[in-house]
């Protein structure tokens, strides 16, 4: 929910304005509406890894790693961090770098240990 906006500016662009962006050219558009469905997707794939298993640590994995590279570029981007102090979905993924891996960890754990029985 936290991150949605980009996906449901694929249907509504005037989402965008939530991150600040009110009037994009085309490729911003573009940029952020394709973001949106890659975030959707990973949405859907983490939704997936909830209810299996099989794929649940190679999907959190890559959530993290798409997130912390989001992450990443904020933080080394001083006037991006400063517009970004107050966002909730920064403090969100903040939050999902250090869930994400410890889910991951714990299901290849279990995993270790129900084939050691």
């Amino acid at each position: 929910m936290f991150t949605m906006t980009p996906a449901l500016a694929l249907v509504s662009p005037a989402q965008l304005a939530g991150y600040g962006v009110t009037a994009p050219d085309a490729v911003v558009l573009t940029l952020l509406q394709h973001r949106g469905m890659l975030q959707f997707a990973l949405g859907a794939a983490i939704v997936w890894a909830g209810f299996d298993r099989r794929v649940r640590v190679p999907i959190l994995l890559g959530a993290t790693i798409t997130k912390g590279t989001g992450v990443l570029l904020t933080l080394i981007r001083p006037e991006v961090l400063a517009a970004s102090a107050g966002n909730v979905g920064l403090w969100f993924d903040l939050v999902c770098l250090v869930v994400l891996p410890a889910v991951a960890v714990t299901t290849l754990a279990r995993g270790r240990q129900d084939r050691a029985r």
